[in-house]
């Protein structure tokens, strides 16, 4: 499974960006999609994920009604949109991608797949 993540960059506290991760290399809606994020000098920790048929999702409490994960499987595509962006958002995100289970799994051990990740920087 190839993971390719897009829509990083630098906004202004209160801004939005939407990231997307475009994956390939296996059917897609065999997959859970999760999204991460891991600022300088700290563990990576989870943002979000969302299930194969994109009727579950979870999100951290720090992104919640902020932040809001989808999927198009017939684009193979996962989105992040995220809005009212603060500085602590601030850290590169991944996207990764679970073909084993399917239970949604919010740590990092539950993801079999990751992409290279993006840099999001929020300004204040």
């Amino acid at each position: 499974v190839q993971l390719v993540e897009s829509g990083g960059g630098l906004v202004q506290a209160g801004g939005s960006l939407r990231l997307s991760c475009a994956a390939s290399g296996r059917l897609f809606s065999s997959m859970n999609l999760g999204w991460f994020r891991q600022a300088p000098g700290k563990e990576r920790e989870f943002v979000a994920a969302i299930s194969r048929s994109g009727y579950t999702t979870n999100y951290a409490d720090s992104v919640k009604g902020r932040f809001t994960i989808s999927r198009d499987n017939a684009k193979n595509t996962a989105l992040l949109e995220m809005s009212s962006l603060k500085p602590e958002d601030t850290a590169v995100y991944y996207c990764a991608a679970d073909v084993r289970t399917l239970v949604v799994k919010t740590t990092t051990s539950g993801y079999d797949h990751w992409g290279q990740g993006t840099q999001v920087t929020v300004s204040s």
